[in-house]
Parts: C-alpha cells; structure tokens; sequence
C-alpha cells in the first residue's frame, strides 16, 4: 500500500512517518481491492464436514481420498478436522466392503464413486416417487434423456436435475446453464461422465457437454 500511496513516508534516517488519516485511506484500499478481485469461493460440499463421513452417497471426502493431488490441508484448525473425517471416513468405507486395507495402504473398490452415487440416486428416487406418483427411470450411458424440467435436487453426491414425462422421472447431473430451462421441455444424451444437452427448439438445437 506504501507503494501505491503517499499517506506513508520514510524519512533518510529510517524514521517512518504516517498521516494521521492512514487508517481510513488503509480501509478505502482494502474495499476496493475486494471491489476489483473479489474473494472466489467454491463450494466443496452442501453438507457439513460431519454428515459426510457415514453419508452412503459419493462425497468430497471420498473424491479427495482417491485423487491423485488431493487439496493440501493445514494441520491445525479446520485442516486438522479434514484428516480426522479422512480416518473416520477410510474405516468407513472399510467396514461397508468399498475399501479394504493391504500392506498398510488403503484400496478403494473400483468405481467407488459410482457405486456410491448410484445407492443415493436410486434411494433418493424412491422418495421422490411416493411423492409425485411416478416411477423412476435410471438414465443409462447412451440413452436418450427427454422430458419437463421440473427442478433441481440437491443431494450429498451432487446437484441433480429431476425430468419428467407422463409416466416416469429421471435424475441426471444438474448443470448451470438448466437454470433457465426449468419448467421447458429438454433432451439430451446420457454419457458416461455426465450428459450432453441439446437446448432450442427441438433436437437440432446447439449441443452443450
């Protein structure tokens, strides 16, 4: 701030000398450096850090256990409260036969994040079933997905999109740009790691993966 004002001098004997309104111009940098690059944040979970660790659905802990560069964490405070959900979630995992412990390393069972995905999905479709008297259709890799937007979901594993037609409902991965299409017709192409929609006025609308 020195640099980018005059409000602070140093004198040639080292002395430094500071107007006496350095605090308000100090408060009117910070407020436009907070103007100009606002603080980014990103969601990690809808869910407390405590809810996760016996969620039966995919969550962060999970998608951090089996990365390759997981988030670097402080050993104090909130970073000391991660590995601990870290532990309790491994023997988690452990004891639900997801994971199984070898030579001292822990392996995760393949397609772990799937498999818990999928227990939510189809637990949670159940739910919505009793409520809007439809049966639930799973969305399959490759299949056409069609129907009215009714709304989004929020579950542990994620945001899903609810679509329905006369007679059934699906759950797919919820997108940003679904926000304007809630109560429009939609369709799409269910793929293995999400879904591409086709958004304008019948199929040969522009595609967005």
């Amino acid at each position: 701030m020195r640099r980018l004002s005059s409000n602070v001098t140093r004198e040639p004997s080292g002395q430094w000398v500071i107007s006496g309104d350095h605090l308000d111009r100090a408060a009117a940098h910070e407020m436009r450096l907070l103007r100009d690059r606002p603080v980014a944040v990103d969601i990690l979970s809808s869910r407390p850090l405590a809810a996760l660790i016996e969620a039966d659905a995919a969550t962060w802990l999970d998608r951090e256990l089996i990365a390759g560069a997981p988030t670097v964490l402080r050993d104090a405070g909130f970073g000391a409260d991660v590995r601990d959900a870290f532990d309790r979630r491994r023997r988690w995992l452990m004891a639900s036969d997801l994971a199984d412990e070898h030579d001292g390393a822990v392996r995760y069972r393949q397609g772990l994040l799937a498999i818990l995905q999928r227990r939510e999905l189809l637990r949670v479709a159940g739910e919505l079933s009793e409520d809007n008297g439809l049966a639930f259709a799973e969305a399959e890799p490759g299949a056409r997905v069609e129907g009215l937007l009714r709304r989004s979901v929020d579950l542990v594993s994620g945001r899903f999109a609810v679509i329905e037609k006369s007679r059934e409902f699906t759950l797919v991965p919820w997108r940003p740009m679904l926000e304007r299409q809630i109560g429009k017709p939609v369709s799409g192409i269910m793929r293995s790691d999400g879904i591409s929609w086709s958004i304008g006025r019948g199929r040969s609308g522009p595609s967005i993966d």
